[in-house]
């Protein structure tokens, strides 16, 4: 660094990445703050500069060199474990300033010789004693895999077969026949049938051990229940999203026109991915591509984009801070909130780039044959492709990775009094959009829908068979029940058959539709 540089970072006075020392008075003082540094994003410490003044009182010839000789005997010796830092000298008037450069560690929790683990807090430093607090320090780091963590008391009666099979289905296609020996297809067999098809007389947990989700001593990863479980917020009540669409560009705003409940985020990551898309696909604008009046509209917001921002955020967020992932719509952009900043390392820059780093190796190395995205570092390039204005924010203050797509052209008047969704409206009440020739307007019609029926609405927002609605009822699957629970549901146009031309069929599901 050149004098002129050296003035102008004193003159920003201590900030969290750099740290002035008159003199090296006390060595382990300096060990804290190499500590400090390397368990936080890496820093400078400059020596020769007081830290209470700003006053240069530079280094002679001699203080120089054993300066940076004890500088690097600190790294060494006096932090576990040991560091390699860079050393810069620096002609200033009068001799020297010597300044040390600590990149952020690879191997946290780094701690001093005394066995305390030091991190910045500012301009200041403190102590970690929080083991969440070192978990999440070891997670940013690659040093703790969360998603292989055990989950003691899951088990293969948790796990959602049909997520399991369409698992295998895709991660093994090429490997399996086109049909049995009695001429079924490998799609109209069971998650333990397609297994045995790989490996004779193995079961699908079997294949999972196999792969590392299951443990061999048959305990469930953290990666198995986020891929599979019927119920992913029984075990980790945070692995949800929140989805909201405000009135107006405030995320303070108590009036919306649309949030998403609970309830439908209650699942896998491939539910809650599904779940994700449709609060988008409802609640964005369709918008005409083509000439003809009659063309189909796209969505203002491509959904390729959407994707790749929505499975990115599932797949990457930190397993560790127990915080959701929130999707929020305002008049002017959408925002995705993903827990965890970028792991060491990277940069918006480098994401942007094509460069990947998973943050959750075996979740990532699964999840693509899940969801639909490749695994390859090419998603947010190819979001951005499709000609999108949207920014990335690594926000170390709040612990989010946060994406931000501006909307284009919007007219959307503000809400007037009774016609807005409130933090305490029925949860049977809904907004919609009527649209006259020279406004729009918001207005609310409210369905006579039970709980019950409301529930079962949410919960079909991705397609699902009459059991699993019953088993969710706590009800036989008997033809009694479904005509009492579902087929209301699909008269007043809620509900929609997957197979409506085959009203019977073997694989028939049942899905909220666009409308309701």
């Amino acid at each position: 660094m050149t004098e002129k540089e050296i003035l102008e970072l004193r003159d920003l006075a201590e900030v969290g990445k750099v740290q002035f020392k008159e003199r090296i008075v006390d060595n382990y003082d300096i060990a804290c703050e190499m500590c400090a540094l390397s368990n936080y994003r890496g820093g400078r410490i400059v020596i020769g500069i007081n830290d209470k003044t700003g006053v240069i009182n530079a280094l002679s010839y001699k203080e120089t060199q054993e300066t940076t000789a004890a500088l690097g005997q600190i790294a060494s010796d006096m932090l576990h474990p040991s560091i390699l830092i860079e050393t810069e000298t620096s002609k200033v008037k009068g001799g020297n300033i010597v300044i040390a450069i600590i990149k952020e560690g690879t191997n946290k929790p780094y701690h001093d010789n005394k066995g305390i683990i030091w991190i910045k807090q500012g301009s200041d430093k403190r102590k970690i004693f929080d083991n969440m607090e070192l978990k999440a320090m070891m997670d940013d780091c690659g040093t703790f895999e969360a998603d292989e963590a055990v989950v003691p008391d899951a088990s293969m009666d948790d796990m959602d077969m049909e997520a399991i099979k369409t698992f295998l289905l895709k991660k093994f296609r090429d490997a399996l026949p086109k049909q049995t020996d009695d001429g079924r297809k490998p799609a109209d067999l069971n998650a333990d049938e397609i297994a045995s098809l790989l490996i004779k007389d193995k079961t699908a947990a079997d294949i999972l051990r196999n792969l590392k989700l299951i443990k061999p001593d048959g305990r469930f990863t953290v990666a198995a229940v986020i891929l599979f479980a019927k119920a992913v917020q029984r075990f980790f009540p945070t692995y949800t999203a929140k989805c909201i669409s405000f009135f107006g560009n405030s995320i303070g705003g108590t009036e919306y026109r649309d949030r998403f409940p609970d309830t439908s985020m209650e699942g896998n990551i491939l539910h809650q991915f599904n779940a994700i898309m449709q609060f988008f696909t409802r609640n964005l604008r369709n918008v005409q591509v083509e000439e003809n009046f009659n063309s189909l509209g796209e969505l203002e917001i491509p959904s390729v984009a959407l994707m790749e921002f929505t499975a990115n955020a599932l797949v990457h967020r930190s397993l560790v801070l127990t915080m959701p992932v929130r999707m929020f719509i305002f008049d002017n952009r959408v925002e995705i909130h993903s827990p965890g900043n970028l792991p060491a390392g990277m940069t918006v820059e480098s994401v942007v780039s094509g460069i990947s780093m998973p943050r959750n190796d075996l979740l990532f190395n699964n999840a693509a044959f899940l969801l639909p995205y490749t695994g390859a570092g090419s998603g947010l390039k190819r979001a951005i492709d499709t000609g999108i204005d949207v920014q990335f924010n690594d926000n170390e203050k709040t612990k989010e990775f946060v994406v931000t797509i501006l909307r284009k052209e919007h007219h959307v008047n503000a809400p007037s009094s009774g016609e807005t969704h409130h933090e305490n409206a029925p949860s049977n009440t809904e907004v919609h959009h009527e649209s006259a020739p020279s406004e729009k307007k918001c207005t609310i019609k409210t369905h006579q829908l039970t709980k019950k029926q409301l529930d079962i609405v949410n919960f079909c927002s991705v397609p699902r068979t009459s059991k699993e609605i019953m088993d969710r009822l706590g009800l036989y699957n008997q033809s009694r029940n479904r005509q009492r629970h579902i087929q209301p549901l699909i008269d007043m146009g809620f509900l929609e058959m997957t197979v409506p031309e085959n009203p019977k069929a073997k694989g028939q599901k049942y899905r909220k539709t666009m409308q309701s």
